[in-house]
Order: C-alpha cells, then sequence, then structure tokens
C-alpha cells in the first residue's frame, strides 16, 4: 500500500493584523520620509494591506486627497454622510471627487431603522452629540472598514490639544483584530497646507473664508475667532472635542444601543 502524506490540520489565523511592535518599526521606518513616498509604500506596496481613506471633505481633506489620487485615484474613499452635512460640504465633496478623479467613493449612511429609534425628529444632537455621533458615524464607518486592514486619516497635530504628537502610525483600539490607523499628514503644519493648496491650485471649502478652519456637521459646526484652536468651533458649549472614531476609550452616550450599534472603542 502506498503511504500517505501525513494529515494538515487546518488552523485559523486568529492573530491581529498589526501589533504595536508593527507600528513602532512603521513609525521608525518612515521618520523622515516624505507623505508622498510613504503613501507609495503604503499604497502600491500593499504595506499595510487593504487600505481606505476616511475624509470629511472638510477644510484642509484636499490636501490628502490629492496625494492620494496622484498615488492611486481608486483607492477606496469613505464618506459619511449624516445626514446633517452643510450642502457647501457635499457640493465640495463632488467637485473634488471631479476634480481628482477620485473612482472608489464609498457614501456610508446612518441606518434608518436605527434613527427612526433613537433620533426620529433628528434632533438628538441637540441633547446628546455623542449619540448623535454614535448613531450617525461609528456604526457606519464600522461597517464600512469591515473589510479593511487600514485606515488613512487627514488628522494633524496641529489641529488640538488632544491630537498634539500625533504619531503617523497607530493601532486603531477600536478595532480588536489590530487595524493600522495611518495618518501621513500627523506633522503637517498650517503653513505646509496652506502652500500645498497654493502649489496645485486645489479648492478650498467655501466655508473656510466665512471663519469654518474645521468643519463637520451643521448643527455642531460654529465659526472660529481668530487665534482660538482650529477645532475649538465643533460642539461648542459641549465637553467634547471629537466625533468618536478617533478616540480611544471614549463613551458612546447611547447605552442603550443594541449590541451591533454600539461604538467599540
Amino acid at each position: 500500500m502506498a503511504a500517505t502524506a501525513p494529515r494538515i490540520r487546518d488552523v485559523l489565523d486568529t492573530a491581529p493584523r498589526f501589533t504595536a511592535a508593527d507600528v513602532e518599526a512603521l513609525n521608525a521606518r518612515f521618520e523622515g520620509v516624505s507623505s508622498e513616498a510613504m503613501l507609495a509604500a503604503v499604497l502600491r506596496e500593499g504595506l499595510a494591506g487593504r487600505a481606505a481613506v476616511v475624509s470629511s471633505f472638510g477644510a484642509e481633506s484636499a490636501v490628502l486627497l490629492h496625494l492620494v489620487a496622484a498615488v492611486d485615484p481608486a483607492t477606496p474613499v469613505v464618506f459619511l454622510d449624516t445626514h446633517k452635512h452643510f450642502a457647501e460640504t457635499l457640493a465640495y465633496r463632488d467637485a473634488l471627487v471631479t476634480r481628482l478623479g477620485l473612482t472608489g467613493m464609498m457614501v456610508m449612511e446612518p441606518d434608518e431603522a436605527v434613527l427612526a429609534k433613537k433620533d426620529e425628529a433628528g434632533l438628538r444632537w441637540s441633547w446628546d452629540p455623542d449619540g448623535c455621533c454614535a448613531i450617525r458615524k461609528v456604526e457606519p464607518l464600522a461597517r464600512a472598514l469591515a473589510g479593511f486592514d487600514a485606515t488613512i486619516t487627514g488628522r494633524k497635530g496641529f489641529q488640538s490639544a488632544t491630537r498634539a504628537g500625533l504619531a503617523r502610525f497607530e493601532l486603531d483600539t477600536s478595532d480588536a483584530a489590530g487595524r493600522l490607523k495611518i495618518n501621513p499628514l500627523a506633522n503637517w503644519d498650517k503653513a505646509a497646507l496652506d502652500a500645498y493648496f497654493a502649489a496645485h491650485d486645489l479648492p478650498v471649502h467655501p466655508l473656510v473664508a466665512q471663519g469654518y478652519p474645521s468643519i463637520g456637521c451643521a448643527p455642531c459646526t460654529s465659526k472660529v475667532a481668530p487665534g482660538e484652536d482650529p477645532r475649538s468651533g465643533r460642539w461648542k458649549g459641549w465637553d467634547k472635542t471629537e466625533c468618536g472614531i478617533h478616540v480611544p476609550g471614549g463613551k458612546d452616550g447611547d447605552n442603550d444601543l443594541p449590541p451591533e450599534y454600539q461604538p467599540a472603542f
């Protein structure tokens, strides 16, 4: 009788995609490397697996989107349509998509059943902004990113005290499997952003000239006085500086949401 090959047991790989050691190595590898070169390695070489850009199409979004489009305009770009955006933001989004030739747009909307149950009047922002963000941003983003290994954000360290010292690579603590979060503009300042806009003749969000240096949902975005923190106009009057998609350990503001809609911070 012919010998049979030894049986190989199938082993399910449950290890994280990325670890803290991976993040440390990536930050060391790309220290001093341009954002353009870093994005090329991430997108062309598959350094971070399947990656998606998360963009609000806000005041400074054109810089990151232009950098990404120069490498691969088919890169997935996730936009969270909260149904609360300024009309100017939606028009700006459409104009930038056309201008940059972005072909990987993913527009995510809140679950209609959850809205009907948790925000039927559409006014949750006025008494529970954390809960509103959980429904309209955190949960839709979780759905969008289920198949991705990494996200690319437009966060910058200078934007607020909570973002100071932001690293280029970090672990996404909302994802137990170890998704990577990449911040190509982490060390860019306002002067560098302005210079890039000018050098590439990029269109500016129309609300910037009206005093909105950071633009989110219309009900929760206010004008900013000269010299104030650029993000001080977000959720003015509330003890809140982030929408929830970038805050490890944050509260969701809506503990009675079903488990499938609970933000996994």
